[in-house]
């Protein structure tokens, strides 16, 4: 071989290497995102720690395999159950959850992937929540806290005091205590399920009763008790209101009567002033000059018992006649 031909093989070698190198590289290193976790498994086999630092990391080329696990929150969705609350009445109840992965090696040994995990958690959520549920009253898990009773017997307190308008029946309905309420109702079904999760490597964030329905005979039952409780308190403000309307029409009878009496007394002495003052008028009159007095008072009682247009004979003794004469 001549020089030419051992360059050439010199430079195939080294291509060759290059590529050997450039495999064996992409083979043994591998990046990990922020958002992930990795577990290194040989011949299936998981080997060593989770590698959860992001970054460029090595492992043993062909040998070796990385398996990807998301660091970061999942969710969990339920699917709508019936269940009977304590008090026998049953709902239906949509739950939803946030959970992580904490431990890699265990969450691969025993679930193997996501699809594993959810459906221990179907079993695991769906059988605390419907014991929880079913250990209290339907109010738990409907209301959060007792605002509203709080806020009827303020009302209560107030009416009572007459601070303002209403009556007790407005507000002393059948409202039921809350002693837990719905919060802290699925702050109990989260703790329950977090102890058996844990052992699947899985930490449960929370878990929140996302939508509770009435089963329709029950629905019907709520509809028709708050129906006749409504129509209970609106009769009774009905028969209130007519009594308050009879009352005020009597009070304003009386305040009329009382107004029709005064205004008769008023009106009595002032006409009983008029006459005494007429009357010591008509005495001045009559003792400045009682002739001119007596000869007004005999016109003035022709003037009433002639009546007009009227044709008089008199004789001539008559007391009219001798008025005119006197004229």
């Amino acid at each position: 071989m001549n020089q030419q031909s051992f360059k050439s093989m010199g430079v195939g070698l080294l291509l060759v290497l290059f590529l050997v190198v450039l495999v064996l590289m992409k083979a043994s290193l591998y990046i990990i995102q922020e958002w992930e976790q990795a577990i290194i498994t040989q011949f299936g086999k998981p080997v060593g720690v989770a590698v959860t630092k992001a970054g460029l990391h090595f492992k043993i080329p062909f040998i070796q395999m990385v398996r990807r696990i998301d660091k970061r929150i999942l969710n969990w969705d339920g699917d709508p159950n019936r269940i009977p609350t304590k008090d026998k009445k049953y709902i239906h109840v949509d739950t939803t959850a946030r959970w992580r992965i904490i431990d890699p090696l265990l969450f691969i040994q025993t679930v193997q992937s996501e699809n594993g995990a959810r459906a221990r958690m179907d079993g695991i959520l769906d059988s605390v929540t419907r014991d929880t549920i079913s250990s209290h009253n339907l109010v738990e898990a409907v209301r959060n806290t007792d605002a509203i009773l709080i806020i009827a017997k303020e009302r209560l307190a107030q009416i009572k005091k007459g601070e303002v308008p209403g009556e007790e029946d407005e507000v002393t309905g059948e409202i039921e205590p809350v002693f837990i309420g719905r919060e802290k109702l699925s702050a109990i079904i989260g703790e329950r399920a977090a102890k058996e999760l844990k052992q699947f490597g899985i930490e449960l964030i929370d878990v929140q009763l996302r939508r509770i329905a009435y089963e329709a005979s029950v629905e019907t039952k709520v509809y028709e008790r708050m129906i006749s409780e409504r129509k209970r308190i609106a009769q009774k403000i009905r028969s209130i209101g007519l009594g308050k309307k009879a009352e005020i029409r009597g009070k304003i009878s009386r305040d009329l009567q009382g107004i029709a009496s005064e205004a008769y007394r008023k009106e009595q002495e002032i006409k009983g002033e008029a006459e005494a003052v007429a009357i010591a008028i008509y005495g001045e009159a009559m003792n400045a000059d009682p002739e001119f007095y007596e000869f007004l008072r005999k016109l003035e009682a022709c003037k009433k018992a002639i009546p007009a247009d009227t044709k008089l004979i008199l004789s001539t003794d008559s007391d009219f006649l001798s008025i005119l004469r006197k004229k």
